[in-house]
């Protein structure tokens, strides 16, 4: 994906009646692949937008368990996302009604935040005709969030090699490999980005900065050519996991001790405090990689909720209806369920 040239935006269509986006979750640096190295997984959020009336204003409903604490006003993330691809657009559509539903928890390192992005930028796009093209999107979502990786991952699927200089977004799509999943071990409490990227030092040595590039090309290269046996070594950090591990209990050990217990490597999934356990479909023991996880966890007093996912090679997918079709009463979940599966609305 090339955004060097100037990207040409179409003319933005008359506002459809109803746009729903489902987005996947994402996980972020795989280790050494600091705001570079992105994947999404089988964990999804939904944007739903439809144009409002003055008389009606905007309206931001909450759909489902997960979203206390959101903003339900103009000051929602969506809202004014949304709001962006609009201006960029040459469009006024100030009123919306926005509904969010999200299977991803907050605040985890699963990507919940760049999944809001991507799901508000490609619904606002495609309820105005798609005048902007998915380069476009990307740049946009990269400088809203400020790194690529996982809004790379969330909006391209599949595995996302990216770099994001502050004006140009850059980025290589990797299928995942087919036997690769992933075990990811939430923590009951959050870990907010900005506390995560505190902790970090200003500088590190020239010695680390070799180690982590020769780390993240290792790995890359690892993911690309499916040979998960390297992952064990590709995926060791030292610019930010280490600064890190004081924040999660727990994790130095995981990290350490992963690979002796079944798992292929672990990580810390984006800031934290989740933390993100590769396995080998067909060779890894899953019951014993749980079994180490929450052991190690409970003993710091901490519980966990442990989850298999599967990487997720889709990006963010979408549907467009009018007031007239069939489906336009569904909910988001049913129109774009979380099996993957298509669905008719036509």
């Amino acid at each position: 994906m090339d955004l060097n040239s100037s990207i040409a935006i179409k003319t933005a269509g008359a506002p459809r009646g109803r746009a729903v986006v489902r987005v996947p979750a994402s996980t972020a640096n795989l280790g050494p692949g600091f705001d570079t190295l992105g994947m999404a997984l089988s964990l999804f959020s939904w944007v739903d937008l439809r144009p409002s009336t003055p008389e009606e204003g905007t309206t931001v409903a909450l759909l489902g368990d997960g979203l206390d604490g959101l903003p339900t006003d103009r000051t929602n993330l969506v809202y004014e996302v949304a709001q962006k691809v609009f201006r960029r657009a040459g469009v006024e559509l100030p009123e919306l009604h926005i509904g969010i539903r999200s299977d991803i928890p907050l605040t985890r390192g699963l990507g919940s935040s760049a999944s809001a992005i991507v799901g508000a930028l490609v619904a606002a796009n495609k309820l105005i005709g798609e005048p902007l093209g998915d380069d476009e999107l990307f740049r946009m979502a990269s400088e809203i969030e400020n790194h690529p990786d996982n809004v790379g991952a969330s909006l391209f699927g599949g595995i996302v090699a990216a770099a994001w200089d502050g004006t140009r977004a850059e980025a290589v799509r990797l299928d995942p490999p087919a036997a690769l999943e992933a075990l990811v071990v939430i923590p009951e409490f959050e870990l907010s980005t900005k506390k995560a990227r505190n902790v970090l030092p200003e500088s590190v040595s020239m010695q680390d900065a070799v180690f982590n590039v020769s780390h993240s090309s290792l790995l890359t290269a690892a993911l690309a050519t499916g040979n998960l046996g390297l992952l064990r070594h590709a995926m060791r950090d030292r610019l930010h996991q280490p600064y890190r591990a004081a924040l999660v209990p727990g994790m130095e050990k995981i990290l350490r001790e992963a690979a002796d217990h079944g798992s292929l490597g672990a990580v810390l999934s984006g800031a934290g405090p989740t933390l993100l356990l590769l396995a080998d479909r067909e060779k890894s023991d899953r019951e014993r990689m749980v079994g180490f996880v929450t052991e190690v966890m409970a003993a710091e007093g901490i519980r966990v909720s442990a989850r298999w996912l599967r990487p997720w090679a889709k990006g963010a997918e979408a549907v467009v209806l009018d007031a007239g079709d069939p489906g336009f009463g569904f909910g988001p979940e049913r129109l774009l369920p979380d099996d993957g599966a298509e669905v008719a609305v036509r």
